[in-house]
């Protein structure tokens, strides 16, 4: 350092914090609300990717759970939908997001997790993936935990809102003894 100056790294304060939680959300949960709410909280602009997964075969369109994620979050005037396609670090880039939101459930979930963030840090070092570990209320929560119970005829009444309770019934008990989705 010349003349004993220190250099100084000063965050700019006028860049947004835009952040991405990307997701399939077929069967909106509590826990996904519970993530995007937290999440909002700590970013300027979230965006919620509702991807398109060929390798899925998912109970509702696109559209249709973009419509539930903005029933549940409307009221969050930082949030935005999009659906994407491709890969996630890509999604990010296009959208100016230098954070991916992840929530965490257990253990199990973190190796998969520290993968797909590792990889996606490869992909592009200038966006980092944040995770945030779920509530206790939902820690055993997932979309196929609550397609199971409906469709064994349980009460889903403290897993997702009413509305996705009903209509995951139409689309699963359409066909009895049969999968429809997964």
């Amino acid at each position: 350092m010349a003349g004993g100056e220190m250099e100084r790294h000063v965050m700019d304060t006028n860049k947004e914090r835009n952040a991405l939680y990307p997701g399939s959300f077929d069967g909106l949960t509590y826990g996904h609300i519970d993530i995007i709410r937290r999440a909002s909280l700590l970013f300027d602009r979230l965006v919620v990717g509702v991807a398109h997964n060929p390798q899925k075969k998912p109970c509702f369109s696109v559209i249709e759970r973009m419509t539930m994620i903005e029933k549940a979050i409307g009221d969050l005037p930082n949030v935005s939908i999009r659906d994407f396609d491709g890969l996630t670090v890509n999604f990010a880039r296009k959208i100016g997001a230098k954070f991916i939101v992840r929530g965490l459930r257990a253990i199990s979930d973190f190796e998969f997790e520290i993968q797909l963030a590792l990889l996606n840090r490869q992909m592009d070092r200038q966006i980092e993936t944040v995770f945030l570990a779920t509530s206790t209320e939902y820690i055993f929560l997932s979309s196929s935990a609550v397609k199971d119970v409906i469709l064994h005829n349980g009460n889903a009444s403290d897993l997702v809102p009413d509305y996705v309770e009903k209509a995951l019934r139409e689309k699963l008990l359409k066909k009895k003894g049969e999968m429809p989705c997964a």
